[in-house]
C-alpha cells in the first residue's frame, strides 16, 4: 500500500510538467516516474514557449527524455508530413534514441517514427519513408544522402534537434549546412551539448534564431551519483601488466575500456585477445557490419570486455557495465562525464578507474575542481601479485591453446613418454618453474610441508 502511494506520488511531476497521460503511461512502463533536472527545466519550456533551445547535458542526465516527449506530444499526428527530425553523431546513439522514442510512444499508436542512420543498406530505409512519418531519428551522413537521392521531404519541418551537438559540429559540418540548407528557416531548434565550446556557440549563431533559451542540468544530477571515481599511477612500461591485473580481480564482470585513438584500441584489443581476455574492440573504422557484431555480443553478455574510442563507444546503452577505465586520460571534462556514465545505470553503483602516468596526476585536481566530483587513489597491486597475474595469464593461455591435429602419432608418442612417469602435479610444477626460469621471474617462496612418501 505504501509502495503504491509512493509511487503515485513520485509520478506526480511529470504530470504537473504538462505531459500527457499516454505519453506518462509509457514512461510508467518503462518505470520513469521521477523527472530528472534537465527534463524539469526542459519540458515546460519546449512545451509552453516557442524560442529555440540549448540545453547542457551530459550521459545519464535523462536527455532523450527532455526532448522526446513534448516533441512526440507537439507532434500533429492527422498531418502525414515529416514533422521533427533529430539528429545523432552515430548510428548506435540514433536506434537507442528511436528505440527509447518508440517505448515512451507505445501508447501512442498513431505517431510514426522512423530511424535512418548510416552503416545499414538504404533501400529498406527508402521504403519506409514512403509511409506516412511523423518524426525521422537520422545521422547527418545519411540524412543528406536520402535528400540527395530526392528519397526524403523535410521542407516543411517544425522541429529539429541536435543531440550531443558537441560530437557533431567538427565531424559533420558539412552534412549539417546541407540539412540547414533544406529546412524551412521558420522552424524550432533544440540543442543538447556536453559543452559550450567556440564551435558550438559558432554553430547556435548560424542555425539557431536570435532569441535563445538556455538550460543546463544541476552538476549533482551529472550522472555523477553512485560513481566511484578512482586512479593509479604506473610506469608507461607497466601499464598493460597493471591493467591485466585489474581486469583478473574483476574476471566475469563487464567493463568499458577507453583509449584515445583507433590505433590504441586495436593495440590493446590484440594483447587483451592472446592473454585469453573475454573481450572485443569497437572504433569508428571498423565496418558497420562488424561494430554492431561485436556491441550484440557485449550486449549479451558473450563478451565481458569492450575495448572502444569515445565516438564508437557513443549510444551504448548496457545494463550491468561495472566498471570504465581510462586507459588513456580523455582531452575534456565532458568526455570524462560521456565515459564514467557508462557505468552505474539504472541506480547501480559504478567504478570508474584511470591509469595515470606521474606527470597526469596534477591533472586530477582540475578534473575534481570542474565536475565537482572526488577521486580517490588506488594502489596499484605490488610486484608480487603483478608477476603472479602474468604466471596465471600465462597458464589460462596454455588452458585454451586447442591441440594441434597436424602432428605425427609417431612424435606425440616420443613426447608423451618423456613426461610418461610424471603425475599431473609434477608437471604442472615442471611447467612452472620452466616459465618462471625463461622469464627471469621469482616469486616468493612458500614455507614447505612435509609431503608422505607413497608406498
Amino acid at each position: 500500500m505504501v509502495i503504491f502511494a509512493q509511487n503515485h506520488f513520485m509520478s506526480k511531476p511529470f504530470s504537473d510538467l504538462g505531459i500527457f497521460p499516454a505519453l506518462q503511461q509509457g514512461l510508467a512502463d518503462l518505470n520513469i516516474t521521477v523527472p530528472t533536472d534537465i527534463q524539469k527545466k526542459t519540458l515546460p519550456v519546449v512545451l509552453n514557449q516557442t524560442e529555440d533551445v540549448v540545453a547542457l547535458a551530459k550521459t545519464g542526465t535523462g536527455k532523450t527524455a527532455a526532448f522526446g516527449l513534448p516533441l512526440l506530444q507537439l507532434i500533429d499526428s492527422e498531418n502525414t508530413e515529416i514533422q521533427g527530425v533529430i539528429l545523432a553523431p552515430t548510428r548506435e546513439l540514433g536506434q537507442q534514441i528511436h528505440a527509447n522514442l518508440m517505448a515512451y510512444a507505445a501508447h501512442v499508436p498513431e505517431i510514426s517514427i522512423a530511424a535512418v542512420c548510416g552503416g545499414i543498406p538504404i533501400k529498406h530505409q527508402i521504403e519506409r519513408l514512403t509511409s506516412p512519418t511523423h518524426i525521422v531519428v537520422a545521422t547527418p551522413g545519411r540524412l543528406v544522402d536520402l535528400i540527395g537521392r530526392g528519397a526524403i521531404n523535410i521542407k516543411n519541418l517544425t522541429y529539429l534537434v541536435l543531440d550531443e551537438a558537441d560530437e557533431m559540429v567538427s565531424a559533420f559540418k558539412e552534412d549539417l549546412d546541407r540539412i540547414i540548407e533544406e529546412i524551412p528557416k521558420k522552424r524550432r531548434t533544440l540543442l543538447f551539448t556536453a559543452t559550450l565550446s567556440g564551435a558550438i556557440k559558432q554553430l547556435v549563431q548560424n542555425y539557431m534564431s536570435k532569441y535563445v533559451v538556455q538550460l543546463e542540468a544541476d552538476m549533482e544530477t551529472l550522472g555523477h551519483q553512485g560513481i566511484d571515481h578512482h586512479y593509479m599511477v604506473v610506469a608507461p612500461i607497466e601499464k598493460l601488466d597493471v591493467l591485466m591485473h585489474f581486469l583478473n580481480a574483476r574476471a566475469g564482470q563487464r567493463g568499458v575500456i577507453f583509449c584515445k585513438t583507433k590505433a590504441a584500441v586495436n593495440k590493446l584489443g590484440k594483447n587483451l585477445a592472446i592473454n585469453k581476455f573475454s573481450s572485443g574492440s569497437i572504433h569508428g573504422s571498423l565496418t558497420q557490419g562488424i561494430r554492431d557484431r561485436i556491441m550484440g555480443q557485449f550486449r549479451e553478455g558473450h563478451i565481458d570486455i569492450l575495448v572502444a574510442t569515445d565516438l564508437a563507444a557513443r549510444g551504448i546503452d548496457v545494463k550491468e557495465i561495472s566498471y570504465v577505465v581510462n586507459y588513456h586520460l580523455p582531452d575534456t571534462y565532458d568526455t570524462y562525464v560521456h565515459r564514467s556514465g557508462r557505468t552505474a545505470r539504472a541506480g547501480a553503483k559504478g567504478f570508474s578507474l584511470s591509469i595515470l602516468q606521474e606527470e597526469e596526476v596534477n591533472d586530477i585536481g582540475n578534473f575534481e575542481k570542474e565536475l565537482g566530483i572526488k577521486f580517490k587513489e588506488l594502489k596499484k597491486g605490488d610486484a608480487q601479485s603483478i608477476e603472479e597475474n602474468k604466471s596465471l595469464l600465462w597458464a589460462k593461455k596454455i588452458f585454451k591453446t586447442k591441440p594441434n591435429r597436424t602432428i605425427s602419432y609417431k612424435f606425440r608418442q616420443q613426447v608423451s613418454t618423456v613426461f610418461h612417469h610424471l603425475t599431473k602435479e609434477e608437471l604442472i610444477d615442471k611447467l612452472l618453474a620452466n616459465y618462471l626460469m625463461n622469464t627471469g621471474t621469482t616469486l616468493p617462496k612458500e614455507t614447505p610441508t612435509k609431503k608422505h612418501k607413497k608406498h
